[in-house]
């Protein structure tokens, strides 16, 4: 770039000056003096600038060339030009730099090519199998990473809240069957129960119904009451015929959506039985503060009702159900007031408040809906305003920050709609900057660990950006381990090293920083003030940062294989074990063991990560090759020796729990799940067995059935919203279970053949 920089003036200048020579002896940058030029230049200036070459009409050179004012037109118009070619030549500089990152990235592909251009079709061959194993592996692992328990929605709720009966108000009574039923809810709905309630005010009406529709059961009666509470009719049931239907649209009116009528109550408040009321501690020490029954003085009160509350939050349902219990709703009945519900405004801020109920009643999460203001706090602010003022200077909380503390509040009020909401919003403002944030709060206990799954995997896939930024100096030790570890980070391994050791440089000029005295720091002869040079670095303390990071470096598949950055690892004593093509006698074969797996080990194989180029060059490599007998050289490769029932194998394998011993230390941590849990995770975890991306990477000949059935079991706890130390429980299940089937078998097939041999003798004494 440097150079193109240097070259491209020059250029410039040369070429306009050889136009500017042969077209006029006269140009712009070749007059006799400066005043005759500046007079030229301020006479082009100005509305009649471009008159002349308005009405010449076509290219700007050839109106030069046609103007009648000669020398005056053509300067401008040389300045003009000269304008143009700089814009074009900086263009074509952008050009050459764009196709300059590009072949960089292309790069991988290239040295990838150049390594495998010496190979057999069947060395060939046999790491596209690799690369295809873990790519099938790779999409169970994703599907285990996106896994989380589904939230139920309104619908699922209400339908919940009509089958147990909670916080109901009224009673219908049909054909001799009693139903509860909420007020509020059959009023919104249907025009038909709203205008016979409001015939029967009061709390605990009993309500007898004489319908007009002939011949309608009470199972048909029960399904209507579900379908108004639900908006929708099950597939399955057969009570609702076309003429049935049609005769209860007559009798009870066109409904509305079911989200429709929801948005109603929310909206106008009607039928409303409680109210969220926001207070803070400061408010009961106020003068003022008698004019609420509690002492409190409400800065925030939003109409609600205590039917939706309840079903949609075990937190407020079980709050409701404490004072039904106590009695202290039958004061609130008597005096026709609402049910009051308190929330302390320091661990749920009001500025919060309309986003909490939009969710609760539309299942959405809505930032828009956020107080803004002055008056939308109390004196102490919240904790997002607290911290947003701490770390940015700025009062008023990022999105991403709002998302965190909404996450928590939902975590606290039970509200799995309004947490899981808020997760996505915090994965939608994911980026590089933000990743360290959303990575440390998710590996915090009260953040997320479905959002700290979901940025280690943006880690991984966007590492190379990364490594190449400062962001990588603001990841923890414990993050990059976990990458480092994985199959699938996207980035070459000389990628890999060089920014491992990037981080451990910065880190080593951090802790001297933090050694370094107060008295010294910022003067002329501190680290931060002088900074630090490379080779000011002590190895051996570096080489101490690093030593759990780089064993995690798969040194013999850094490409190409004379690199620098590795040749220099070594040398300052930092990569403790040289790559095998450094050890061995230079032949292919060692670079070759190095990749893919033979019939015998010989230490040297290192299995290789998915990087996304390198299996993109195998793949059209093989393409190119391929040849007649594909089928038989795959006939010939054995399968992945970890699946392989051979006892040679078995001392590489990690020890199987063959009985329960483990599972009495993981139920100190956490409850273990019960019986009817434990058959609902056995089912699930069998249907998932037979999905078509379970079945294809247990079809590949080099897959690995054990780290196959680990992705599966992650996919079924996470979906149950257990902990990832539940799968070896399920493991310890699914072998028991096993066992218990083969004994089953082995004393059925005892008892059958003790049977026979009875019959035999009872014949053979007969005779």
């Amino acid at each position: 770039m440097n150079v193109l920089r240097i070259l491209t003036p020059c250029a410039l200048q040369s070429r306009e000056t050889r136009e500017t020579n042969s077209d006029n002896k006269r140009g712009c940058w070749f007059m006799s003096g400066w005043g005759e030029d500046a007079s030229h230049m301020i006479h082009r200036m100005g509305a009649s600038a471009s008159s002349s070459v308005a009405s010449v009409g076509g290219d700007s050179v050839q109106a030069a060339r046609l103007s009648p004012s000669g020398n005056y037109d053509q300067h401008g118009l040389a300045i003009r030009e000269r304008k143009k070619k700089m814009t074009g030549f900086a263009t074509l500089r952008k050009k050459f730099i764009r196709k300059r990152r590009s072949s960089k990235v292309c790069d991988h592909g290239r040295i990838f090519r150049d390594m495998i251009s010496t190979w057999s079709h069947l060395e060939a061959i046999a790491l596209l199998e690799e690369y295809e194993a873990l790519a099938a592996l790779k999409d169970l692992h994703v599907q285990a990473e996106l896994a989380r328990p589904p939230a139920a929605t309104f619908k699922q709720d209400l339908s919940l809240l009509y089958d147990y009966k909670q916080c109901s108000d009224a009673d219908l009574v049909y054909q001799g069957a009693c139903f509860p039923v909420h007020r509020a809810i059959l009023s919104a709905r249907c025009p038909y129960f709203r205008d016979l309630l409001a015939g029967y005010p009061g709390y605990g009406a009993r309500i007898c119904l004489d319908l007009r529709t002939p011949n309608l059961e009470v199972q048909t009666f029960s399904a209507l009451l579900r379908y108004l509470y639900t908006g929708d009719i099950c597939p399955h049931d057969t009570t609702f015929g076309t003429n049935i239907l049609q005769r209860l649209g007559e009798e009870f009116g066109t409904l509305n959506p079911l989200e429709q009528d929801l948005r109603y109550l929310l909206d106008t408040g009607d039928y409303a039985d409680a109210a969220l009321v926001f207070t803070s501690d400061s408010d009961c020490q106020r003068p003022d503060s008698g004019c609420s029954e509690y002492g409190f003085r409400p800065k925030l009160e939003l109409p609600c009702h205590k039917a939706i509350l309840s079903a949609r939050s075990p937190f407020f349902r079980n709050l409701i159900q404490r004072r039904t219990k106590s009695g202290e709703d039958r004061t609130e009945r008597t005096l026709h007031i609402p049910t009051r519900i308190i929330l302390d405004e320091s661990v749920i801020p009001k500025r919060y408040a309309r986003v909490l109920l939009h969710a609760v009643y539309l299942d959405t999460v809505d930032l828009s809906l956020i107080l803004r203001g002055n008056g939308c706090g109390n004196s102490a602010g919240s904790l997002g305003e607290v911290q947003a003022l701490t770390h940015t200077g700025r009062m008023r909380p990022s999105p991403l920050e709002e998302a965190m503390e909404l996450y928590q509040i939902g975590r606290f009020l039970e509200l799995d709609i309004l947490s899981q909401g808020c997760e996505d919003i915090i994965l939608d403002c994911l980026t590089l900057e933000s990743l360290p944030t959303v990575l440390k709060w998710g590996s915090q206990p009260h953040g997320s660990a479905w959002v700290h799954r979901q940025a280690l995997h943006y880690l991984r896939e966007e590492f190379q950006p990364i490594a190449s930024s400062t962001i990588l100096h603001q990841l923890d030790h414990a993050h990059l381990v976990n990458v480092l570890q994985s199959h699938f980070l996207q980035a070459s391994e000389l990628e890999i090293l060089q920014a491992v050791l990037k981080w451990g440089e910065h880190e080593l000029v951090r802790r001297m920083e933090d050694r370094e005295p107060n008295l010294l720091n910022h003067t002329v002869h501190s680290v931060t003030r002088k900074g630090v040079k490379k080779k000011d670095l002590s190895d051996i303390e570096l080489r101490e940062i690093l030593s759990e990071l780089l064993p995690l470096v798969r040194i013999d598949h850094i490409l190409p294989h004379n690199s620098e950055i590795l040749t220099q690892a070594i040398r300052r004593g930092l990569v403790s074990t040289p790559p095998s093509h450094m050890i061995g006698d230079g032949r292919d074969s060692i670079h070759t063991n190095a990749w893919i797996r033979g019939g015998k080990k010989n230490g040297f194989f290192v299995r290789p990560r998915l990087f996304m180029p390198y299996y993109e060059e195998i793949k059209s490599l093989v393409e190119e090759q391929i040849v007649q007998d594909t089928d038989l050289v795959r006939l010939q490769r054995t399968r992945y020796v970890a699946d392989i029932p051979d006892a040679l194998y078995m001392v590489d394998e990690k020890p199987r729990t063959m009985g329960t011993a483990g599972v009495d230390v993981l139920a100190a941590a956490f409850p273990v799940p019960d019986s009817s849990t434990m058959a609902a995770m056995l089912k699930r975890e069998q249907k998932l067995r037979q999905s078509p991306s379970c079945l294809r990477a247990i079809d590949l000949p080099l897959s690995s059935r054990s780290e196959i059935n680990r992705q599966v079991r992650l996919r079924v706890v996470r979906e149950f919203n257990l902990p990832d130390a539940v799968a070896d429980i399920l493991e310890v299940s699914i072998i028991s279970f096993r066992n218990s089937i083969c004994l089953v078998h082995n004393i059925y097939v005892l008892v059958f053949y003790s049977v026979s041999i009875f019959h035999k003798c009872n014949n053979y004494n007969r005779l």
